[in-house]
């Protein structure tokens, strides 16, 4: 009892009090309470792109389409829209029909008016990725899609001019009050993911944008389930249910041999959305604090098993008789990510195109012991990951064996003494191949787990001669700086956004510099391959560009793959319906927590 009620204090000090119900009574409510591992950056969608933010936005704004909650595989199906949208034959013309009656959040911004979204709201929610003054992470993939007229509009604003919003553009034509017209200059054969993503691009009014101005971060007003209720940053977000979202009921349609997903399609048939009144999420980024809140019940989902605790809480891949005892659900998946080390292509020591440059690139890599990090740091939830396309993507090959996979110290030593990278004066360390000394920079954070990422590179990269130095900081801060340019190393992990692996090999394409390209990596051949790709159906032709793509990328090296991680996610009882999404960020709405099985506080 005594080591129970410590346990209690302790995961009661990381959490802090909870959140008075809104639409309930305190012991009826149905609130759902977890942590991020991760602070988040804000939430207005045009400006953010760190999942932790896009878990937040996802549930308060909407987008036209979405996906079924379980599905598998993936089933796109109407959100805002009242049907898929009607596409041309040649993939350039998308014709989006909105649902009449879905209405805004209530926000002061629109003066005490009941506020209708309509097909103007979504173009508008469109022209601000192109805005400059919103230095939109998602502009360079929506740029790609080429809507016709947008990029003429942002260019002026380049130039000097207002951007303006009332220009009329070509690609973007309001045929009547609920219809909107998106006209590409190129084919776009999966653009119907674009319109799934109501994390980035989901539907704003134009009059809480101008209303909150700069601030509008922190004032996310959406059509969607819920909204915002409290935000303390970087420690607590509070979100309850939207009184005035639109009837939705669940509804979903797993495979005929998922029977769990059957079973939980069963139980919630027919219920009104959202199930649940609250989500408070709390920000915990040790490990220990996080997995002692919900041991003792404080939350009801563990959203990813910390690995410092995998052997107790999953030994062997298993759930811990102990936790099976107490009725703890375990949901287990090979994720659809893939964590990275960065090189900063513009970085003096350890970025450059000559062959001195990608040797060095190339020797750090095999020198990083993956192996060694799966099975010491990983504790086995984790597998070798071959390039940077993730698990359950288009482009993806299971069987696939490239160098981003291997560990050699034999040859990592051989290619540094061929291109010059050698001890010339005895001290141990290898310099430049001008002399010059030479030690790596790896930005980082300062939780526990990552410092015994941190000591293992160290490890491995003084068995190889090279030096290091941390420059620690909270994972925004680092976020922002590599945004910048301003880094040598860094490491993340990258979740796909969608069932299309193009989008990680954006990470490397020469015009998302200052956006998803965090490397600065610039080749025509990469670039020209990737905008090839862009036009071609899921055909084999494509799957080809996609293999060399990764030859080239594997071949310059300006990332580090590192692993695919096997997410083990746990849960107690009174959670019900939960199933991890893989390359989709919403589920809240379709969750219920049951009062009456919920231990008394």
């Amino acid at each position: 009892m005594k080591r129970r009620a410590a346990l209690k204090a302790a995961g009661a000090l990381a959490t802090g009090a909870a959140w008075p119900a809104t639409h309930a009574t305190a012991g009826t409510a149905r609130v759902l309470r977890y942590a991020f591992q991760i602070a988040e950056t804000g939430f207005d969608p045009a400006q953010i792109s760190d999942l932790y933010s896009r878990y937040v936005t996802a549930h308060i704004f909407d987008a036209p389409l979405a996906y079924d909650h379980l599905a598998r595989p993936y089933k796109l199906k109407p959100s805002l829209a009242a049907a898929l949208p009607d596409v041309s034959a040649d993939f350039r013309v998308y014709t989006i029909r909105f649902r009449p009656g879905i209405y805004f959040a209530d926000d002061p911004a629109f003066r005490g008016q009941r506020r209708e979204l309509v097909a103007a709201d979504f173009a508008y929610s469109i022209k601000r990725i192109y805005d400059p003054r919103w230095k939109s992470p998602s502009y360079s993939l929506l740029a790609e899609n080429r809507i016709q007229g947008l990029q003429a509009l942002r260019d002026a604003a380049l130039a000097g001019q207002p951007f303006d919003y009332d220009r009329p553009v070509a690609g973007l034509q309001v045929l009547d009050r609920y219809t909107l017209r998106v006209e590409l200059d190129v084919p776009a054969p999966r653009f119907n993911y674009v319109l799934a993503a109501p994390d980035v691009w989901g539907a704003v009014a134009r009059e809480v944008v101008e209303f909150y101005g700069d601030e509008v971060m922190a004032h996310p007003v959406g059509t969607g389930p819920f909204r915002l209720a409290e935000w303390r940053r970087s420690s607590r977000i509070v979100l309850e249910r939207n009184p005035g979202y639109r009837e939705q009921f669940y509804e979903a349609e797993p495979n005929a041999d998922d029977a769990d997903g059957q079973a939980v399609a069963r139980r919630l048939a027919g219920r009104r959305l959202p199930m649940l009144d609250r989500v408070e999420i709390y920000i915990v980024e040790e490990n220990q604090p996080r997995w002692l809140a919900f041991l003792n019940g404080e939350h009801d989902l563990l959203d990813r098993v910390p690995l410092d605790f995998a052997n107790v809480a999953i030994p062997g891949g298993r759930l811990a008789p102990g936790l099976a005892r107490q009725g703890v659900q375990m949901f287990r998946v090979l994720g659809a990510d893939v964590t990275l080390t960065i090189y900063n292509m513009d970085d003096p020591v350890v970025g450059g195109y000559s062959p001195e440059r990608v040797a060095l690139r190339r020797a750090l890599n095999l020198a990083l012991d993956v192996p060694a990090e799966i099975r010491l740091v990983r504790r086995g939830q984790a597998v070798p990951a071959q390039t940077i396309v993730p698990p359950h993507t288009f482009g993806y090959r299971p069987g696939l064996r490239t160098e981003m996979g291997e560990h050699s110290l034999t040859r990592a030593r051989a290619l540094l003494d061929l291109f010059g990278y050698v001890d010339r004066d005895g001290d141990g360390w290898r310099e430049q191949p001008d002399g010059s000394p030479i030690t790596l920079e790896i930005s980082t954070q300062p939780d526990q787990i990552t410092r015994q990422f941190d000591e293992l590179t160290k490890k491995n990269l003084a068995a190889l001669g090279i030096g290091v130095r941390f420059k620690v900081a909270k994972w925004p801060e680092n976020l922002k700086a590599v945004r910048a340019g301003k880094f040598m190393l860094w490491s993340l992990g990258s979740t796909a956004a969608s069932p299309d692996g193009q989008q990680s090999l954006e990470r490397a394409y020469g015009k998302s510099i200052g956006a998803q390209n965090y490397a600065r990596f610039k080749r025509g051949d990469f670039d020209a391959i990737y905008e090839r790709m862009k036009a071609l159906p899921d055909d084999p032709s494509r799957q080809a560009l996609f293999d060399e793509a990764n030859r080239i990328f594997v071949a310059y090296a300006p990332y580090r793959v590192h692993v695919h991680r096997i997410i083990t996610d746990l849960a107690w009882p009174w959670l019900i319906g939960y199933r991890r999404p893989t390359v989709w960020n919403r589920f809240w709405e379709y969750l219920d927590v049951d009062p009456a099985l919920r231990p008394a506080a």
